[in-house]
């Protein structure tokens, strides 16, 4: 790892009992004092109507998505998945239909989420805790869908016990310290390690990897990525973590239209932040102080480009996760402009069919293409696509630009990961 003095030191992420006497900070208190039955579960669980979540909207399923697969083995992995919460992750990525995998536990610090993830998954074992599942010696990998403040915390627990791991977005929580920590700790293991970061499974960023992979891009000088998720309220979560959150913070939707399609760095960033008007993002009503809803990165890429990179709460309107690039030879806005003749095939992989219907429509059809590569990567024994490096290069970036938004826009150093 190359990794530069650390130019900026990001505040950790509070404790989880931090709390702000505001109308919203008194509603997430009762719901600790009240547990399960009140805010510490998601709509669903509570029988309320579901929340629309962005990124969960059901497009027409692809006819062709399990077209070309071809088994690899016929082991089954043994799985353990952690989490059910207001985006119920536990699930959605079909691990319960992929013919490789056998979910042999579950488990969330709520009963009932618990018992509706074992239904979910058709698994008879239940844990109380990620860090009781951890321990049984039949489980071969771990997923990690719990909150974001616990990634980290999460994942090394499942390492220390030599289980594989998958997590969802984001690889760390605002501490640059467990970017090193996590580093550390999957290069030592020897484990699989693989962040769900679903648009590197979108169909157009699928097409720009395999583009540029072939020549067709060439070297990149200009890439954008937004990330547009408006919140008129927040989605509920553990202990309101989600209430006042940096933008930035959670940036690897928007990052991916960098990383995942090169593999590459940032190296430096600038960046601005705006005040909202909405009262969770002002200082005094959020745990981590934070005035910004919407935060815009100006990054100098590792290929001596450039890129623009922008999250935001606050703003209705079109919204998702989105991108554009611009390369020596060629650039790719929705379809491929440039000097190359013979393109690669740039469908994404396929999925088996038991996992193609239900679990591929989510986030623009990645969530089965991500599962299948982290099953396939433990098979085929080999580096999964969004690996520990790429993971936190998609993570870490955003970090230090929240720093600088803080500092109006101050260059500051990004630490880089590479295998």
């Amino acid at each position: 790892m190359n990794t530069p003095a650390h130019d900026a030191t990001p505040e950790r992420a509070p404790s989880p009992g931090t709390r702000f006497q505001s109308r919203r900070s008194f509603l997430q208190s009762a719901g600790t004092i009240l547990g399960a039955s009140t805010l510490g579960l998601s709509a669903k669980a509570r029988g309320a109507e579901t929340p629309r979540i962005q990124g969960f909207e059901r497009p027409a399923d692809d006819p062709d998505a399990a077209k070309g697969w071809r088994p690899l083995s016929d082991r089954k992995i043994r799985v353990g998945i952690a989490g059910y919460g207001v985006c119920q992750f536990g699930a959605a990525f079909g691990f319960q239909d992929h013919p490789n995998v056998e979910v042999v536990a579950v488990t969330d610090l709520f009963t009932e989420r618990r018992d509706a993830l074992a239904r979910e998954c058709r698994c008879a074992k239940t844990y109380p805790s990620l860090e009781d599942m951890v321990k049984d010696s039949s489980i071969e990998a771990v997923f990690v869908a719990t909150d974001a403040p616990s990634h980290t915390r999460h994942c090394l627990e499942a390492l220390q016990h030599g289980k594989h791991v998958a997590t969802a977005v984001p690889a760390v929580f605002g501490s640059l310290e467990d970017a090193d920590r996590l580093w550390a700790a999957v290069k030592s293991s020897g484990l699989k390690y693989m962040m769900f970061e679903t648009s590197a499974f979108h169909a157009d960023l699928h097409a720009m990897r395999e583009i540029y992979r072939a020549g067709g891009l060439g070297q990149l000088v200009y890439a954008e990525g937004e990330y547009f998720h408006y919140m008129s309220e927040p989605i509920d979560s553990y202990k309101g973590w989600r209430i006042g959150l940096p933008p930035q913070w959670y940036p690897t939707h928007s990052n991916a239209y960098y990383h995942c399609v090169t593999g590459e760095t940032f190296t430096k960033v600038s960046c601005l932040g705006m005040p909202s008007i909405m009262e969770d993002f002002k200082p005094a009503n959020n745990p981590y102080r934070n005035p910004f809803g919407t935060e815009i990165a100006l990054f100098h890429t590792s290929e001596g480009g450039m890129a623009r990179m922008a999250v935001s709460w606050d703003t209705p309107g079109t919204g998702g996760e989105m991108g554009r690039i611009r390369g020596q030879r060629g650039s790719y806005y929705g379809q491929y402009r440039g000097l190359a003749k013979n393109l690669p095939d740039t469908k994404r992989p396929p999925v088996p069919p038991s996992v193609s219907g239900p679990y591929s429509g989510h986030h623009g059809g990645s969530h089965g293409p991500l599962m299948n590569e982290f099953v396939s990567a433990i098979l085929q024994d080999r580096t999964p696509l969004v690996n520990i490096a790429m993971a936190l290069n998609l993570t870490v970036a955003g970090i230090v630009a929240h720093q600088s938004a803080l500092r109006e826009g101050e260059w500051l150093k990004i630490p880089e990961y590479k295998l």
